[in-house]
């Protein structure tokens, strides 16, 4: 059975006298109840609307007083539907608007079903007359990827500068790689997608852009654009320096983020972030190349990644460009810098610490969301419950 959480309210908390954190956490919407959230999003629409996906299967437009806000409009509501046999890890899982959404009213969701697992990706569309309700009869199945398993479904998406949706798929789920779909270019798990959402090829839903890196050939899927992943969580696509970065969530020893590259091969399950991976006993292809990971960190910092944004925020000017992230099991946020002049990632660190013994409360945060709210600030949403905004 679900729990839902209540927002903790009276308290901003860093390490006060055990470190000193660069940045803290305010609480906000702290008179709101949210289940399990998942992703938020701004639409590119000028209306500064937060949407906030809950993984039980609802979209909720957020107030816009993140202090005195006290209740929500429901967006759309999935819950009817046959999503989830672990709660864990399927349900509704990712959101993403048109990039011209403010004139044709589509946006794109991700989410599981059952008999036969599978994820889904839909188009649909806004009301005309009520702007914050999705209309359910115009969805469209753009893409069905069968899973073997309940968890690594991954779901994160973005659209890139080019007009293109980006799609991370995980690798299937269990452990080790199981199915060795991650370097199979013939199966979408354990990859990230490009596909044309404004097109159809022939007998599809949607374009495979021509340009993809494996259009053409033989035994490779055109619509694969990187592969080599396990569960990816959290993307962002700075379309400032025109860097797309994914944060992968690792198994036994690292978590990683990786600057996602026209047909890069990521390593896994060969490798484990920057790591060997014990447990596959072949070897990789004599011509296989492996990208290398930007920023990684192990146990015990965390056991978990959770992407991420590039944060472009006036609170923070040493923040300015970098990729935050944190970890869903210890609490931990870092930033890794992007010198662009250079072309040069500068070294990844921890921007806060959470301890929970030293926090009021005992409190507990476990991010699982990351989003640049209206306003350019951050915003992190906690597995548990919680909302809170970035403060000096």
């Amino acid at each position: 059975m679900k729990k839902t959480f209540i927002l903790v309210t009276s308290f901003v908390f860093s390490l006060g006298l055990l470190s000193a954190n660069e940045v803290s956490f305010k609480p906000v919407f702290s008179k709101l109840k949210f289940t399990l959230p998942v992703a938020a999003v701004v639409p590119p629409d000028d209306t500064g609307r937060l949407f906030l996906v809950e993984q039980g299967g609802r979209i909720l437009i957020l107030p816009e007083d993140r202090i005195g806000g006290d209740s929500v409009e429901v967006f759309l509501d999935f819950t009817g539907r046959d999503m989830i046999a672990h709660a864990f890890e399927e349900g509704l899982l990712g959101l993403v608007f048109h990039p011209d959404f403010k004139k044709n009213r589509k946006f794109y969701v991700y989410y599981s079903l059952q008999h036969p697992k599978r994820t889904i990706l839909s188009e649909m569309e806004v009301f005309t007359d009520k702007p914050n309700r999705a209309n359910l009869s115009t969805e469209r199945k753009l893409l069905e990827i069968p899973q073997p398993f309940w968890n690594h479904n991954s779901g994160n998406m973005t659209f890139g500068p080019d007009g293109m949706l980006y799609l991370a798929v995980g690798d299937g789920g269990k452990r080790d790689d199981v199915r060795r779909f991650a370097q199979n270019p013939f199966m979408f798990n354990g990859k990230v997608l490009r596909l044309d959402v404004n097109a159809r090829s022939k007998g599809l839903q949607y374009g495979i852009p021509p340009d993809n890196p494996f259009v053409g050939k033989e035994g490779m899927r055109g619509e694969i654009w990187a592969l080599g992943l396990r569960n990816p969580w959290g993307m962002d696509y700075d379309h400032k320096t025109g860097v797309f970065w994914l944060a992968d969530v690792g198994q036994d020893l690292r978590e990683e983020v990786n600057h996602i590259r026209k047909g890069a091969n990521y390593g896994w399950s060969f490798r484990e972030a920057d790591l060997k991976f014990v447990k596959r006993g072949d070897s990789p292809p004599k011509d296989a190349v492996f990208e290398e990971p930007v920023a990684v960190y192990g146990r015990p910092e965390g056991v978990s990644i959770t992407g991420g944004i590039v944060y472009y925020g006036k609170r923070h000017s040493k923040l300015k460009g970098h990729f935050l992230y944190g970890d869903w099991g210890t609490g931990h946020v870092w930033a890794v810098g992007y010198d662009a002049k250079r072309k040069k990632v500068a070294k990844d660190r921890m921007i806060f610490r959470n301890n929970e013994k030293g926090n009021p409360k005992k409190f507990l945060f476990k991010p699982s969301v990351f989003v640049s709210a209206p306003d350019g600030e951050t915003l992190v949403f906690s597995w548990t419950g919680g909302a809170f905004e970035m403060v000096n």
